[in-house]
């Protein structure tokens, strides 16, 4: 049975830090792209950023600098380290993990975490 269980969300000031997980089971974790979303009420959900199996990682424009996803294929776990969070991160910050070859998909969620930024 896949898995995938997001941490680290919480409440945390303007200015301040946090330190989002993603854990996998169930799946060849390194074979997997893992990409966080974020949703904020009333509001689409949005790329956070993005890290695919071979390493390349992307991010959005609105966070470059302040967030680094990275990935631990050992632990099969990726972590998106948060800085310098302001207001309007606030939002339910949700992990991805697709996997994609010629005639065979795979695309899984996690339950997502609560991120709020107090001002």
């Amino acid at each position: 049975q896949v898995q995938l269980v997001e941490s680290g969300g919480g409440l945390v000031q303007s200015g301040g830090s946090l330190r989002l997980s993603c854990a996998a089971s169930g799946i060849v974790f390194r074979m997997y792209d893992v990409t966080w979303y974020r949703q904020a009420p009333g509001k689409q959900r949005e790329l956070v950023a993005g890290i695919t199996s071979g390493g390349n990682t992307n991010s959005a424009e609105y966070e470059k600098g302040r967030f680094t996803i990275s990935r631990d294929n050992a632990k099969n776990t990726e972590d998106l380290p948060m800085n310098n969070l302001k207001p309007e991160d606030t939002a339910i910050y949700s992990c991805d993990e697709q996997f994609h070859r010629v005639g065979v998909s795979y695309d899984y969620w996690g339950q997502g975490t609560q991120v709020t930024v107090s001002s």
